[in-house]
């Protein structure tokens, strides 16, 4: 399975930094492509980024409350291909067939 790190996006113009406020996933968790990752503010406004795709979350590169730079890493992501589907019921376990 290949890992991929996604890096801090460019979140407006002039911004070139953002403190984490809340992560929605923990290390080792499953999450979906567009699912919400991660909350962010900026001088502007706080902002919540999506997951760029479906798998699971290897490593988290900030703490809350911890400052990055635009391009710094933010996250790193296995990819779990379509065996990475999430239930669709309430639990967000992993579909029967992904076990």
């Amino acid at each position: 399975m290949a890992e991929t790190v996604f890096h801090l996006p460019d979140l407006g113009e002039g911004l070139i930094e953002a403190k984490v406020l809340e992560w929605h996933v923990a290390e080792g968790e499953l999450v979906e492509r567009n699912a919400p990752l991660v909350e962010v503010e900026t001088s502007k406004s706080a902002v919540e980024i999506p997951s760029p795709q479906t798998g699971r979350v290897v490593r988290r590169h900030a703490a809350e409350d911890e400052s990055l730079r635009v391009g710094d890493p933010l996250d790193k992501n296995t990819d779990v291909g379509d065996k990475g589907k999430l239930c669709r019921c309430y639990c967000g376990k992993p579909e029967k067939a992904w076990l």
